[in-house]
């Protein structure tokens, strides 16, 4: 009983302590973590949010969270929309928040389960009190995996899929990058079926109609669209 008193103790501080260190040290998410210690490759080059496109920080927020720049950390109504889903027995979609998204990422582990998603809440929560809202963005973008071979971070992403730098991105491969992120070891940008081009049309066109949405992540909380 004290051995796991003091394992949940840990697990605990682990993301207490950690979480203020990203203030300025870039991390590792437990994916790559798990890739390293298996002896599987890793790509990963980090880039300053700023040297990021512009497009692609608004098509991912509002392909993935378009509440981001306003709530907490939680999107409260997504959240119960789930909870009443899941006690009804219906299909849930995950309501996973970028922040949420970040906390899994840098702290949890990947296989859906309530107990997961149960924790993903304070730590989201935790994460946006500690953390800046362009932070929180810059290390989603730096730690999303975006490739079937290691690719992690929108550099290695976008140089697999159009040999491009992130900030050399236009509307079409913006969009296309954004919709990779569910799924990418399936999905692959550079070769798009209709199915993705035709999410990654519906998300640039939500991207140039309200991407002022993500002005928080923006150079002066601007973005250049």
């Amino acid at each position: 009983m004290r051995f796991l008193g003091t394992a949940i103790a840990v697990l605990v501080a682990i993301p207490l302590v950690l979480t203020p260190v990203y203030l300025v040290l870039d991390p590792v998410s437990v994916p790559m973590l798990e890739r390293y210690l298996t002896g599987r490759p890793v790509v990963r080059t980090w880039r300053d949010i700023d040297d990021i496109s512009d497009r692609l920080k608004a098509s991912i927020i509002l392909s993935e969270d378009g509440q981001f720049c306003r709530h907490w950390g939680v999107d409260i109504g997504a959240l119960q929309a789930e909870v009443d889903n899941f006690i009804a027995g219906e299909p849930t979609r995950g309501a996973s928040t970028l922040t949420m998204q970040v906390a899994r990422n840098l702290f949890l582990w990947n296989d859906p389960d309530p107990i997961r998603k149960a924790l993903e809440v304070p730590l989201a929560i935790y994460v946006d009190l500690i953390l800046p809202k362009k932070r929180i963005m810059e290390i989603y973008l730096n730690i999303a995996e975006w490739g079937p071979l290691g690719e992690f971070g929108v550099a290695a992403g976008s140089e697999r899929a159009f040999g491009r730098e992130p900030q050399n991105l236009d509307w079409r491969t913006a969009s296309l990058l954004a919709v990779t992120l569910p799924n990418p070891i399936v999905r692959n940008p550079a070769r798009p079926n209709a199915g993705l081009l035709r999410v990654a049309g519906i998300v640039e066109e939500r991207a140039r109609t309200y991407g002022e949405r993500a002005a928080c992540v923006g150079n002066n909380g601007r973005l250049d669209l």
